[in-house]
């Protein structure tokens, strides 16, 4: 388990990030969060306070796609997923929220899974 100090320099950098973004209806903050084993992608209309649209790793659609796959092509299967729910829906632009985690791996394999579905940010 992760000490005290570490865990208030990760909210100290997750609130950093987050102070500067916010996502309203048409344009909404699509939030990342990444555990050892999982990536989970939400869409959240800040103003509201409602979530538009989740996709993880746990979601039923990707079961069979995920199949032996790495955990970088995964988060960008996870990426894919989250970008045709919010087309679903009409939105094409979000404002990306890597919350406290570094823009390289698995978080910027879902950000280029998301824009490659036409997501733009």
């Amino acid at each position: 388990m992760a000490s005290k100090k570490t865990l208030k320099i990760r909210k100290k950098r997750e609130k950093r990030v987050r102070s500067k973004i916010s996502g309203t209806q048409e344009k909404p903050r699509l939030s990342v969060f990444r555990s050892d084993r999982h990536i989970y992608a939400q869409a959240i209309n800040d103003v509201q306070g409602t979530t538009l649209a989740v996709a993880s790793t746990l979601s039923k659609d990707l079961a069979q796609k995920i199949k032996g796959k790495k955990k970088v092509e995964i988060a960008g299967e996870v990426g894919k997923l989250i970008a045709s729910r919010l087309n679903a829906l009409g939105v094409d632009k979000v404002v990306f929220d890597r919350g406290r985690f570094l823009y390289h791996g698995r978080v910027k394999a879902l950000a280029d899974g998301a824009r490659e579905n036409g997501l733009k940010f």
